[in-house]
């Protein structure tokens, strides 16, 4: 098996076998928008070279390195219950590795599961983090059974978190902020409106948010954090930016910060 280890230039540094499926279509990128730092048929050599190439270019070090991830010929060694189906990877690795998996199958009491693009939305929008084992994820057998009984596995759907569009032909992805911008240009929004009123609108939102917090109202928390998140797209697009840029900015000036917790939250020195 080959391994490829990749550079996306100011994003991140990973490993995958598969290009196509793990940068293309999952990330996003295309040839010319990444680089192929190194192959090799050795997994321990090339997750040492992960780990050194994120140091390198200042990105978050994995805390499990890839050749700790559990694979068996592109297959992930999963735990399946009578209740639940678990995936050896913790919850922010897991939607590589199911790419990286794509038409794996296996039973359950309830049914049959596959990985497909459609069925990998369903696993990342239902997953749940092990409260044994941060290094471990699972799914209920039940729920992901009936996603088969109602949904078409391998039919492309909108609403995901990255919607299928075709442009001069070829397909292209749009990200959620694209959708919003989509959304609120048919609108008027950005002839009409202003950053003024949409900073107002941002406080409103977040007051909202703070109230549902109070309330441990969880539908109301993640309704509020959605809608901060819409108007922050587009006030950026009103300020002659966008979202995208302005969060890159901000991870860039945290992600060597130092300091420490303090009264619940990060205190920098």
């Amino acid at each position: 098996m080959t391994y490829y280890l990749y550079h996306i230039p100011g994003k991140k540094v990973g490993v995958t076998t598969n290009i196509e499926d793990r940068v293309h279509k999952q990330q996003g990128y295309y040839p010319g928008e990444y680089e192929i730092i190194e192959t090799s048929n050795d997994i321990d050599f090339i997750s040492l070279g992960e780990q050194i190439m994120q140091k390198h270019y200042g990105y978050r070090i994995d805390e499990v390195p890839y050749n700790k991830l559990k694979f068996n010929n592109m297959k992930m060694k999963i735990n399946v219950t009578e209740q639940t189906t678990t995936f050896p990877c913790p919850v922010n690795k897991l939607k590589g590795r199911l790419m990286d998996c794509t038409g794996m199958t296996w039973d359950t009491e309830f049914g049959s599961c596959i990985i497909t693009e459609e069925s990998i939305k369903w696993i990342i929008d239902n997953v749940k983090e092990s409260m044994y084992n941060k290094e471990r994820c699972y799914v209920y057998n039940k729920a992901f059974a009936r996603y088969f009984d109602n949904n078409d596995a391998h039919k492309t759907r909108t609403g995901s978190i990255m919607s299928d569009h075709r442009q001069n032909g070829i397909n292209i992805q749009k990200s959620h902020f694209d959708l919003i911008r989509e959304w609120a240009s048919k609108r008027g929004l950005y002839k009409k409106g202003d950053p003024k009123t949409q900073a107002l609108k941002l406080v409103e939102e977040v007051g909202e948010t703070c109230k549902a917090i109070l309330k441990n109202d969880y539908a109301e928390i993640e309704d509020g954090i959605g809608d901060c998140v819409v108007v922050l797209t587009n006030l950026a697009h009103l300020c002659n930016t966008d979202i995208e840029h302005c969060i890159e900015l901000a991870y860039n000036e945290i992600k060597d910060r130092k300091g420490k917790m303090s009264n619940g939250t990060f205190k920098k020195d």
